[in-house]
Order: C-alpha cells, then sequence, then structure tokens
C-alpha cells in the first residue's frame, strides 16, 4: 500500500488526483495560492509544486545546445524559461502553511539537492522525480534517503533505465515507490498514450502505478483507471486564457472536477472483480423466463409441448426443465397462468 499523508493510494481505493501547478502560477504567489484553493474546492487529492531555480536547472548560455527549436517553448533560451517558470524557493513555506490551512497535501519536484534540503525544512510529505532527471540516479538517492514516499516518472526511459531508477531509490531506502506511466510530449497526442504500459510497470516493478497524463481531455485518464493506475497527475491553471509556460497542456478548475468525478467513477464501475451480482439485481430476476401452463388442465393429464410455454416472468421453474416434463401427470387441475411447479405434477 502506497500512502502520502492519510490518502491510501492503490487498487482498493479511489484515484488519487495531483493537480500540477508547474509554471502555472505566472510568478505572482497569489496566483500560486488561489490556484492551491481552486484545486481543493474541485476535489484533488494533492496540489503538486516543481522546485528549482534557473540555475539549478542549468547555465545562462547562448550555445546552441542552450536554445530550444520547435514546440511551445520554441525560441527559448533554457535559462530564461526555467527563470520565468519557476516556483521561487522563498515562496515554499507560505505555500505549504497555505495548503495546510486548507487540508490539501501539498508536495513537489525537486530538481537538484538544494530543493531536497529546501522540501525537507517545509516538511514534503513526498517527493515527485521528474521524467527528465529519472536518470539523475545521485538525486533519486538523496531523495530516497529522506525515507518520504517517492513518485518517478518514466516518460522517455527504457525498461533499463527505469530499473536502474527503481534500483537506486530501494537501495538508498525508499520503501514506497509509485512509477508514473508518462509520454513527455506537451500535448501528447492521445494515439501516442500507450497505456497498456501501466499493467506491465506494475508486473514488471512489484510497485502501484498511476498516469501523469499530458494528453488533452479526459479520455487517457479514464482509462488509465479501467487498467489500474491508482493515481492521476494533470497539469492545472486556473484559465488557460491568462497563458503561461505549461497552459496549453493544463486543466481548468471546472475540467479537473469532472477528472475527478470520471476517474472515480471508472474505478467503481470495475467492481470487485469476482462475479458478485449486487443486490439491486434482484428485483429484476422476477423478469427472467421461466415455466407457465398456457392451457386449462384437470388432474391426470399428460404434458404435451402445447401446455407449457417458456415466457415471463419468472416465477415458474427455470426453462432447462422443458423437456423433462413433457409426458408428466399432473397431480392437480391448474389454469392458463398458472406458474409451473414441482407440486403440480405427480412423483414418478
Amino acid at each position: 500500500m502506497f500512502q502520502i499523508n492519510a490518502h491510501r493510494i492503490g487498487p482498493g481505493h479511489p484515484p488519487f488526483i495531483i493537480a500540477e501547478i508547474s509554471a502555472n502560477h505566472n510568478g505572482d504567489i497569489s496566483r500560486a495560492k488561489a490556484s492551491i484553493l481552486a484545486a481543493k474546492q474541485a476535489g484533488a487529492h494533492a496540489v503538486k509544486l516543481q522546485t528549482y531555480t534557473a540555475d539549478t536547472m542549468t547555465i545562462d548560455s547562448d550555445k546552441p545546445g542552450f536554445k530550444i527549436s520547435g514546440g511551445l517553448w520554441d525560441g527559448y533560451k533554457l535559462y530564461d524559461l526555467y527563470g520565468e517558470a519557476c516556483t521561487p524557493f522563498e515562496w515554499h513555506p507560505e505555500l505549504f502553511a497555505y495548503a495546510k490551512t486548507l487540508g490539501i497535501t501539498l508536495f513537489s519536484t525537486p530538481f537538484d539537492e538544494t530543493a531536497v534540503d529546501l522540501l525537507e525544512s517545509v516538511n514534503a510529505p513526498a517527493y515527485k522525480i521528474a521524467s527528465f532527471e529519472l536518470t539523475d540516479i545521485p538525486l533519486i538517492e538523496r531523495v530516497a534517503r529522506t525515507g518520504k514516499p517517492m513518485l518517478m516518472s518514466t516518460g522517455m526511459a527504457h525498461e533499463g533505465e527505469i530499473r536502474e531508477a527503481v534500483e537506486a531509490a530501494r537501495g538508498s531506502g525508499a520503501q514506497s515507490i509509485l512509477l508514473f506511466h508518462c509520454i513527455s510530449n506537451y500535448p501528447s497526442p492521445i494515439e501516442d498514450a500507450n497505456l497498456r504500459n501501466i499493467p506491465w510497470l506494475r508486473e514488471k516493478f512489484g510497485v502501484e502505478v498511476g498516469l501523469s497524463d499530458h494528453t488533452i481531455g479526459h479520455t487517457a485518464a479514464i482509462a488509465a483507471v479501467t487498467l489500474g493506475a491508482t493515481a492521476i497527475e494533470k497539469h492545472f491553471t486556473l484559465s488557460r486564457a491568462d497563458k503561461g509556460p505549461d497552459s496549453e497542456f493544463s486543466i481548468e478548475p471546472d475540467e479537473l472536477q469532472v477528472l475527478v468525478q470520471s476517474t472515480r467513477d471508472a474505478w467503481a464501475a470495475l467492481g470487485s472483480g469476482d462475479l458478485k451480482r449486487p443486490d439491486r439485481e434482484k428485483s429484476s430476476l422476477v423478469f427472467r423466463r421461466s415455466l407457465y401452463f398456457v392451457r386449462d388442465l384437470r388432474a391426470g393429464e399428460r404434458i404435451t409441448e402445447a401446455d407449457i410455454r417458456r415466457i415471463r416472468p419468472g416465477y415458474g421453474l427455470a426453462p432447462k426443465h422443458f423437456d423433462e416434463l413433457m409426458g408428466r401427470t399432473l397431480a392437480r387441475a391448474v389454469e392458463r397462468g398458472d406458474p409451473v411447479s414441482w407440486d403440480d405434477f405427480q412423483p414418478q
């Protein structure tokens, strides 16, 4: 069982929904706090930040490799993008304290050891390892040594890289690991979702598995739950119209509310898998077919195919007994519309 604060995460519990604020605070701590509140009101179980600075992510360089070509952030220097998108370190104590007053779990993705130190100082209850940092084994080992639950995204990673990350975490003391199936493309086309990786990851690594979803809409998340995903992470913004580095593939509060309910419904629809029939079906049993007399008959008459039919309602003998009743002798008179019972016949 994977657990963050009081939230138990696993097949026996509704999907754990994480609203990822990322850069959608647009550099305004008031907007960050409003986002935490809106996520809480929409029914999310947790809100996630990203903890880094431009200097902990990269260096300020004009060399070609440090400039993004194509995609949502085309033309940005890495240093400038991260400087614009980061959640300032000095905000963290206030944001964590605010989330606590609301009663919603707040945690973060650290991108280097200084971020882990900061998050430990505000008592972060869990850590997320981003897909791009899954191969940063020293960072994974540092996070694992906190003893906190770890969520790790697997975007871009092959099996060997995932295994190295999981083994590094376990080897450094991690007791609770959840892997996120993830496609690191922003936004990600639905046809690339490859959700069958979810049961594969669970079987291969023996951990809970969720979906870090960058597709547009809720289809992938709902389908993921039916394949066993126990946590769903989605980027979240107060309004896409306000723009921001991640706004194009983020959901708004009303959409988050739909996501929470839809994934919960999908989980509820899975049931127990043991063919146990719901009690509400019992009232429908009377509409099954059963055997009824369709002619008035006297005691002592022998039954023919013209005397009995398989019809609704279901108060008579089951249809499977039709053939064995042929030629039987009636013990008493019956009328058209009487349900057939064994008591209607003489012993054989």
